[in-house]
């Protein structure tokens, strides 16, 4: 198992403040230099569906939510280069748990119940617990939205069905990210989460010049979550199901 942490080239307090972190918990790790959207070439930009992302979201892009976006994309190549058969991805803001290890070991105890696993969330996501994995930490099915990309696990399977599929983004990174009916995978969550998110820390996606549209225009956006919503209930039934009959 290896980290990768997303960490602009302007930010080296960031990178020193989870550096200290990962170093107390003696995870080994890399530094993956995220994509910059102040400097974005035109064929990055062309990721974009610019038109999808305002029809499902109902608002402009945010600048730098491009740039995060690519930078996952690329922390799934980069795991994907290596020897590595589990990979932890992190955002320079995490905030590491003293129970992550024991997690960690416990998720690749169990490779066959799991595809990707959120380790941190900013929304219940309302889990459905079906297998302890660390003592006071269960692996679990999610029935409603969870965002937040701050800390996740993958195995090679999702990252290369990520690394194929992600692109073009029409969607911030962490409302697509956990589509496993889309994606076939089995995305879980891991309750309480062994990661959080540093809210004392200012995010790096600058939101200067985002528009909300008014709301008949939004109306797009609202019939696309609420049927992701019906799906992901589906799905998350579905998964817990087979996840009790499977013991």
């Amino acid at each position: 198992m290896h980290a990768w942490v997303i960490n602009l080239d302007r930010s080296p307090e960031r990178l020193a403040r989870i550096r200290a972190q990962l170093e107390r918990l003696g995870l080994p790790w890399t530094r993956l230099p995220a994509v910059d959207a102040r400097t974005l070439t035109a064929q990055q930009r062309a990721a974009l569906d610019e038109r999808a992302y305002e029809r499902k979201h109902g608002k402009t892009p945010a600048p730098g939510e491009l740039g995060c976006y690519l930078s996952h994309v690329a922390a799934m190549q980069a795991f994907l280069a290596s020897p590595h058969r589990f990979g932890l991805v992190l955002e320079d803001d995490v905030i590491l748990h003293d129970s992550l290890p024991a997690v960690l070991q416990g998720l690749a105890a169990h490779p066959d119940r799991w595809d990707a696993v959120k380790l941190s969330a900013v929304h219940s996501g309302t889990p459905v617990p079906y297998l302890e994995v660390a003592p006071g930490h269960r692996l679990a099915v999610m029935l409603s939205r969870c965002t937040g990309s701050s800390a996740y696990l993958v195995n090679r399977h999702a990252a290369e069905v990520y690394a194929r599929e992600l692109l073009p983004m029409s969607l911030p990174h962490d409302h697509v990210v956990d589509q496993g009916w889309r994606f076939g995978l089995k995305f879980r969550l891991v309750t309480p989460t062994p990661c959080g998110h540093d809210d004392r820390i200012g995010t790096t996606i600058e939101a200067a010049g985002t528009r909300k549209f008014p709301w008949p225009r939004r109306l797009p956006a609202y019939r696309y979550r609420l049927g992701n919503e019906l799906r992901r209930v589906r799905y998350g039934l579905t998964q817990a199901l087979r996840e009790k009959l499977a013991g």
